[in-house]
């Protein structure tokens, strides 16, 4: 069987500089933390992956000293984990109000997939109630219901490792060469590669100027026909597909074939 696996942040809704970044700093605030974090300053965060461990980068002696927080390493844990909760909370509040449209594309690709008898998976290493709140914001929740998501901290790695993947596949039973993974980043792609999956990059917010050189497709977004009208760019195309003016399907029908046919 075929299979769609998308990352959530970024993939979904582009949620890392509407979504994360501000719930992050909301969530300082609240603790009384000394840290507020610029547009600049997150984009670098975001190549850290996972929300506690992006918090766990703030931890330096100076800054544990500044906000008086202990210096036991179970306890820094443990209040790493309360922020993080919060941070959560917020998360799937600003999600819940439908500030933060989904990506173009998204719903519609989905749905060409489930018709066409794919199964349709996320994989993201974000907290579980953050991915499902984004899925069901992307998807509506009649479709949601018909994706298995894996998320939080059921691998020990974090992506670029390919732990989620692998994780993913075995549960789902999934032969590597059926599945195509959308990411937005480098650090997504290098764990879908490494998990042996072909990889096409819908670029986001933070994510254009990085290096894709490996997926199979590089896109602005997957785009949308009329009424809705959102034109794909194509940033990188190995394969030949050239999917405008938006990516369909059978886009990545020709992926996995070209993929499964190797180098000429």
């Amino acid at each position: 069987m075929p299979a769609l696996i998308f990352d959530c942040d970024g993939v979904l809704a582009d949620t890392e500089r509407y979504g994360h970044l501000p719930a992050f700093n909301r969530t300082f605030e609240e603790f009384g933390l000394p840290v507020r974090w610029s547009d600049d300053e997150y984009a670098r965060k975001v190549k850290v992956g996972g929300g506690k461990e992006r918090m766990k980068t703030l931890l330096t002696p100076e800054f544990v000293a500044e906000a008086g927080l202990p210096t036991d390493a179970d306890a820094l844990d443990e209040q790493v984990a309360r922020w993080h909760r919060r941070k959560t909370e917020i998360y799937t509040g600003i999600i819940a109000s439908g500030a933060i449209p989904p990506r173009p594309g998204v719903r519609r690709t989905a749905e060409e997939a489930d018709d066409a008898g794919w199964a349709l998976a996320v994989a993201s290493t974000s907290a579980e109630p953050s991915v499902r709140s984004v899925l069901e914001l992307a998807a509506g929740s009649e479709l949601a219901a018909r994706f298995s998501v894996f998320a939080g901290d059921i691998v020990p790695h974090k992506k670029p490792a390919p732990d989620i993947y692998t994780f993913s596949l075995g549960r789902l039973g999934l032969d590597p060469a059926d599945v195509v993974v959308i990411e937005d980043s480098r650090n997504g792609m290098l764990a879908a590669l490494g998990a042996g999956l072909a990889c096409a990059v819908t670029t986001s917010a933070y994510t254009g100027q990085e290096d894709f050189t490996g997926a199979s497709l590089v896109v602005t977004s997957l785009g949308e026909p009329e009424p809705r009208e959102t034109v794909t760019e194509v940033l990188s195309d190995p394969l030949g597909l050239d999917p405008r003016p938006f990516v369909r399907l059978a886009d990545f029908e020709s992926l996995l074939a070209a993929s499964a046919a190797g180098p000429n």
